[in-house]
């Protein structure tokens, strides 16, 4: 979904009216930036987060609209809080997702001990492959996945087009790379 659509979607939300929008990137950034903050307050240093299967990177590319990641080497799943995308590997699979949750954009945690991503303002729980497990916390689909393609040992992600699985279910099932 282009920005334009993207925001224009989230203008005639039930429960935003008064609401500002945010252009994306801002808001993508802020989110990286409040997920690194929760995750410092929890005390996770570098050597918890590998041990939580969780690990910071830095996407790559001059190309604003497109960041390249190297494919991680096993699952677990990698944060570019600067690009607010987090890239994860699970079972073969390949996923960008956004890094706010879909219910009202706080940034998730990754949950190593259960295997599933959660947001920490609703509770709201998603399959590593970012499903929504019904009946927990208040989102009602899935984590907002990007475009992607893989590239050698790389995945690029294309931070222009966000899928929500209600809205564009094809195209957020087809975002994914197998490796």
């Amino acid at each position: 979904m282009s920005r334009s659509t993207y925001e224009g979607h989230n203008k005639g939300n039930a429960g935003c009216d008064g609401c500002p929008i945010v252009p994306r990137r801002e808001f993508l950034r802020d989110a990286g930036a409040i997920a690194a903050g929760i995750l410092v307050a929890l005390g996770a240093s570098p050597t918890r987060a590998a041990a939580a299967s969780l690990s910071a990177v830095t996407g790559t590319g001059s190309n604003r609209d497109e960041k390249s990641y190297p494919v991680p080497p096993k699952d677990g799943s990698q944060i570019d809080k600067d690009n607010g995308v987090i890239v994860t590997r699970w079972q073969g699979k390949l996923y960008a997702f956004s890094l706010a949750c879909p219910h009202q954009n706080t940034g998730i945690r990754w949950y190593d001990k259960e295997g599933q991503f959660e947001c920490p303002k609703h509770h709201s729980r998603f399959e590593p492959d970012g499903l929504y497990i019904k009946d927990s916390g208040r989102a009602t689909r899935g984590l907002d996945r990007f475009a992607i393609r893989k590239d050698g040992n790389n995945v690029v992600v294309n931070l222009d087009k966000l899928y929500q699985e209600d809205d564009d279910e094809s195209d957020w099932k087809a975002a994914v790379v197998t490796v």
